[in-house]
């Protein structure tokens, strides 16, 4: 399975995305979440972005994800703020704790991260059997940039510590059978001009239509699917649309 994260993403990560940082999403699960007394589960809650501010706005957060490194940085934040820790470790699509929930959220895209059709059916599942009666699914989906083979970005950031960190983003494989583009990320740290070290990923995306998605939320027991575009209430769906997040209720 593609998506592990190693430790330098996981710092770029948190250089470029700070806690609370919010490209729309932030305040749009905060309005959705207002009123839930109950617990919200967060899957791939990263270095707890979105998560620490909805807990400091008064919602009972648990945070979940299968990278031990974005955990230990995600723990980190929470105890610096005085919050308390609320993680654990797993794969969605194998999510099996004694809880139920008021709410999932996935924000920024983290489903595109279940490479094979059956993890995202078994993922379904497995959240609708989390969540209470009336209990409610949200989370966004995007779409890929490019689709061509060999396609490279680069990257370039310096790190909290004076380190210049790049990045080189590289298309390697993609399937249109299995709507999934593959992604080499290799990450080289420099310091004063002189390499110091490189870290290697393989990165998946996954992308999904529409309708896949909603005929896949009502098999798996979810009714009342609504859609919103890019976290605005009344935007319509369109070709220029970034952003599609859905919500759906148990």
């Amino acid at each position: 399975m593609y998506g592990f994260y190693n430790s330098m993403a996981t710092e770029v990560d948190d250089l470029t995305h700070p806690i609370g940082d919010s490209f729309g999403d932030l305040e749009f699960y905060r309005n959705r979440l207002e009123g839930v007394q109950g617990k919200v589960l967060m899957p791939a809650v990263g270095t707890g972005r979105v998560m620490i501010p909805l807990i400091e706005s008064g919602l009972n957060v648990e945070g979940m994800d299968v990278s031990t490194d974005w955990l230990d940085l995600c723990k980190d934040h929470l105890e610096a703020r005085g919050l308390p820790t609320r993680l654990f470790q797993g794969e969605t699509h194998t999510l099996s704790i004694d809880a139920t929930y008021d709410a999932i959220i996935l924000p920024a895209g983290s489903i595109h991260t279940l490479s094979e059709w059956d993890q995202l059916m078994e993922t379904l599942t497995r959240f609708y059997d989390h969540l209470q009666v009336d209990g409610r699914l949200i989370f966004d989906v995007t779409f890929p940039r490019t689709t061509e083979v060999g396609h490279v970005k680069t990257h370039e950031w310096e790190s909290f510590d004076g380190d210049v960190i790049t990045l080189e983003d590289k298309i390697v494989d993609v399937s249109w059978v299995d709507q999934l583009i593959k992604s080499h990320h290799k990450y080289e740290r420099w310091h004063r001009g002189q390499f110091v070290e490189a870290e290697l990923e393989r990165v998946s995306f996954k992308w999904f239509g529409i309708e896949e998605l909603r005929l896949m939320l009502a098999q798996a027991g979810f009714i009342n699917i609504s859609l919103t575009a890019d976290y605005k209430e009344e935007a319509p769906i369109n070709g220029e649309t970034n952003t599609i997040t859905f919500e759906a209720v148990k």
